[in-house]
């Protein structure tokens, strides 16, 4: 029999007051509120607290402060990872950054969902879907990437965007739903 833990990874419905998952978000709340009071000078120890909370950090991240997430373990960021302030990222599914992406204030990523029929989605029950950003990618303040979303490689997720479907390689989309308004070269 899976836990919830493992459902939840899955994709597949659980229950996040499982006790196992409350404790697990409350261990990143723990992390995510140290980290956000450290000095800005203290960047070691940023650096560190980033290593602890994350599934797997690449070389030259840097996290402004504040940041939050639920689990933190469910988060993957490469080399040259950067995040302005107020970044807010609901990792209950996998959430996978590559190499060389900047996100400006205020960005929000989110991989947990709830069923739509009303009488299930009362019952409390949620599921997840992965969110990949690809290398090299520009996320504008403000913007939100849903649940299950995929950026390609170079792409630019201009301000105020809300992302529902996967966005190609090297194009610039903005507006909500976003849409493609350019392709870079």
């Amino acid at each position: 029999m899976p836990t919830e833990r493992e459902k939840m990874v899955a994709g597949e419905l659980y229950d996040p007051e499982d006790p196992e998952l409350v404790a697990d978000r409350q261990a990143a709340r723990d992390l995510t509120e140290r980290f956000n009071q450290i000095p800005v000078s203290d960047e070691p120890r940023r650096t560190e607290l980033a290593d602890d909370l994350f599934g797997s950090v690449g070389d030259d991240v840097y996290l402004e402060p504040p940041f939050r997430c639920d689990y933190g373990y469910n988060i993957h960021v490469g080399d040259g990872f950067y995040t302005n302030f107020e970044c807010v990222i609901l990792d209950a599914g996998r959430v996978e950054i590559g190499d060389d992406c900047m996100l400006a204030p205020g960005v929000h990523i989110y991989t947990a969902t709830h069923p739509l029929e009303a009488a299930e989605r009362v019952k409390g029950p949620e599921y997840t879907k992965p969110v990949t950003i690809g290398d090299e990618v520009w996320i504008g303040g403000r913007a939100v990437l849903n649940p299950g979303v995929t950026v390609g490689d170079g792409a630019v997720i201009g301000s105020g965007s809300v992302v529902t479907d996967d966005v190609p390689a090297n194009v610039v989309v903005q507006g909500n739903p976003a849409e493609i308004v350019k392709e870079l070269e």
